[in-house]
């Protein structure tokens, strides 16, 4: 069961008066019609003491274990794939993986022309890019309410921020700002917005939260257009965990918590599709790539299953296959784009990597329903069970190629994703924490490469940036942090962002203070810290013999890992 489904409600429809008489029926008919209506607009919402108090539980990490690191990962079968050789040759592991390899000797190459090139390639970006990892951060936004959503938009001058105040905010971040052009306020919200999506083409966006319908509205456009899209489910408590866009942007796709897949036609106005697809909620979805008829669901009985939109009926509708190895349930999919590889995040505190040509048998999907089954913790206020947590064994039939343990998975369903093909060849994983933390992996190695600590709260959803190296995350304390990379020796930093990028929480408005768009500021090191919301990491504060001093716990790369616990 989720956090979110636990803490949200649904509102009922309304009921239609008969008879003109008036009786007590008649009369809480009417109530419950109007109050149907203001909160389907917007201008009320369902709030109880258990809401408010449950929101109160872990505000802050202090109470989490923490995460179980593996620090000697199986690697066997991964190196075997072709997406270890890929991945390699895409990052330039290969081809730079040498003392000799250094990126001076690269910008010469290249201004020179030699093997007749006059640019980067794919892996000598990559190969770039692993030297400038995101290692601090500026606070972009800060706000009374837990943030739960926070993605880029495909070029990457978008970013979309849901929170539980019930309000949507977009962001223009083109040329290094960080402003809000648009606040959407939600209608129709149970709890908290639970998932947002951009239309391929951008220029709409849908959110889903404990109700009965999707609602999708415009970005850009001095008139707000807000759509509502019904799905007619039959269960009384509903909501759709999880969304997406079909690829040409004329289906919708949610994962609902009655276990069933719902498909939106736009064209026909209407739900076309109701799939019974697994036994417990439906958490994720997504599709396979850009091109293809393939989708993913991930649900609370601990399965993967991959389906062919062309042959979805809703009378016999069957997966064309089954990805199971995990021992708890799902919280996200994401799949690389190529067709064939996808990463799925899980309560058992573990991301795993999978090829989906290679299904898992009937064993396996045996093996996993039945240690679900068995669990009785609460991912949502316990901490994970020590014997689970230290638990490396895989259930029979595992058909993953790798399994990454670094990271807290609890409170909420937390979001993994591949980093950009451009500027990293798709080296790393990284996911939210819910220990207020962010976790990049090294596909290849398997183990963390770095850790970005900041957050006095689960951080829920993690957006890297398509074609810069900057992340911007999201978490339950209510605030955007925008990391970047800042050189250990350098005597000014090359920045977008201005020193006092930081949201009102009166107003709850960004204001942009930054420099001309398309300029780049030079500021020096060496600045009070009451002008500036960066906070230097102990990695880059001992290699400064100059600054002895410890200015903030904030970027560890290749952290102390600890030892494996007696099992």
């Amino acid at each position: 069961m989720n956090s979110e489904e636990e803490e949200g409600s649904s509102p009922e429809d309304g009921y239609a008066v008969s008879t003109p008489s008036i009786t007590d029926d008649d009369s809480d008919a009417d109530l419950a019609t109007v109050l149907t209506q203001l909160i389907r607009s917007g201008r009320a919402h369902i709030l109880s003491e258990r809401n408010l108090n449950l929101e109160e539980r872990y505000v802050t990490t202090s109470t989490l274990m923490p995460p179980t690191i593996d620090i000697k990962p199986d690697l066997s079968t991964l190196r075997e794939t072709d997406i270890y050789l890929s991945t390699s040759l895409s990052a330039g592991f290969d081809k730079h993986n040498s003392v000799g390899s250094r990126i001076p000797s690269l910008i010469y190459q290249r201004q020179i022309g030699m093997n007749g090139n006059d640019r980067f390639s794919q892996g000598d970006r990559s190969f770039i890019g692993h030297n400038y990892l995101p290692n601090e951060f500026h606070q972009v936004a800060n706000y009374n309410h837990k943030l739960f959503c926070g993605s880029y938009s495909k070029d990457g001058d978008i970013f979309l921020s849901a929170s539980q105040e019930r309000v949507l905010r977009v962001f223009d971040t083109s040329k290094g700002q960080f402003k809000v052009f648009r606040k959407i306020p939600a209608r129709d919200v149970g709890w908290s917005i639970l998932d947002t999506a951009f239309s391929p083409d951008g220029s709409s966006i849908i959110y889903s939260s404990w109700s009965e319908s999707i609602h999708m509205c415009n970005v850009y456009g001095e008139v707000e257009r807000h759509e509502v899209l019904p799905l007619r489910p039959e269960a009384r408590r509903f909501c759709i965990f999880s969304l997406t866009f079909s690829q040409d942007g004329r289906e919708v796709l949610g994962g609902a918590n009655d276990g069933c897949l719902y498909i939106y036609d736009r064209e026909s106005n209407q739900r076309t599709l109701k799939i019974a697809a697994h036994e417990e909620d439906v958490n994720t979805v997504a599709y396979a790539d850009e091109t293809s008829q393939i989708l993913f669901s991930g649900s609370d009985d601990g399965i993967c299953k991959v389906w062919d939109r062309r042959t979805l009926v809703e009378t016999a509708a069957r997966p064309v296959g089954i990805l199971a190895g995990h021992v708890d349930g799902l919280t996200y999919v994401d799949p690389r784009g190529d067709g064939r590889h996808l990463i799925t995040n899980s309560k058992d505190q573990s991301i795993k990597l999978w090829d989906m040509r290679k299904f898992s048998g009937s064993d396996a999907q045996e093996s996993t329903k039945q240690v679900v089954r068995n669990h009785n913790w609460d991912y949502r206020w316990q901490n994970m069970p020590w014997r689970l947590a230290c638990s490396k064994n895989k259930i029979a039939g595992d058909t993953s190629l790798m399994t990454y343990r670094g990271h807290s998975v609890l409170q909420t369903l937390i979001r993994c994703h591949f980093s950009p093909s451009f500027s990293t060849g798709q080296r790393y994983i990284y996911t939210g924490c819910a220990a207020g933390r962010i976790v990049i992996y090294d596909v290849l190695t398997g183990k963390v490469e770095t850790v970005l600590l900041g957050h006095t709260a689960c951080v829920r959803d993690v957006s890297w940036h398509p074609y810069s190296m900057e992340i911007i995350d999201t978490a339950w304390d209510g605030r955007h942090f925008k990391w970047f990379y800042v050189s250990p020796d350098a005597d000014s930093e090359v920045h977008f962002d201005s020193d006092d990028f930081l949201t009102d929480s009166d107003s709850n408005d960004s204001v942009d203070t930054g420099p001309l768009a398309g300029q780049w500021s030079l500021r020096p090191r060496h600045q009070s810290s009451q002008s500036t919301n960066v906070r230097r990491s102990p990695r880059l504060a001992a290699r400064r013999e100059s600054q002895p001093q410890d200015r903030g716990h904030r970027s560890n790369r290749n952290p102390p890992q600890r030892p494996p616990d007696p099992q």
